[in-house]
């Protein structure tokens, strides 16, 4: 009994059953029924579509061996693999795997207080930037006091030109 494959799905198509397709080039192809064809003719991938051979060759589903008996017939064992999944630790950006491990196996009570020395670190660094920005705002309001002011507002900040007062009226 002559079989043919599938030139789409890679499945048997047995005397009788199936479509012959001849393209313009004289190149034929089979397939087992419509869907086939049609799917041959969209030009879909047959790798990328889940029933065919071809994706199940390429994503190793259903990978079988085939072990010979002492009277040579051939039984197929399938042969389930499983991938065991793997835990790998990496390094962050800006802190090294060692670092990281340290923090890890830190104390509580350590690391609440490194948390909050560094919550009131930040909050006095906050405090001398507001003080030193107050400073030099009362300075600057001091000098405009004097008369030393040239820049008053944010245009002019920017360059844009002073306005010239209109003499007339």
């Amino acid at each position: 009994m002559r079989t043919y494959d599938d030139t789409f799905s890679g499945e048997k198509i047995y005397p009788g059953k199936g479509k012959l397709y001849v393209r313009g080039d004289s190149k034929i192809f089979r397939f087992q029924n419509g869907k086939t064809e049609s799917l041959f003719l969209q030009r879909k991938n047959p790798r990328r579509i889940a029933w065919t051979v071809l994706f199940r060759r390429q994503h190793k589903k259903g990978i079988s061996e085939v072990w010979h008996t002492l009277t040579r017939e051939a039984e197929e064992v399938a042969k389930k693999r499983s991938r065991r999944t793997v835990k790998a630790q990496r390094a962050i950006v800006g802190a090294s795997l060692d670092v990281i491990k340290e923090r890890r196996t830190q104390r509580p009570e350590a690391r609440t207080a490194a948390r909050l020395a560094a919550i009131k670190e930040g909050k006095d660094k906050k405090a001398a930037a507001a003080s030193a920005k107050k400073a030099e705002k009362a300075k600057n309001a001091a000098s405009a006091a004097k008369g030393n002011a040239k820049i008053t507002s944010k245009q002019g900040a920017k360059g844009a030109p002073v306005k010239v007062k209109a003499t007339t009226r």
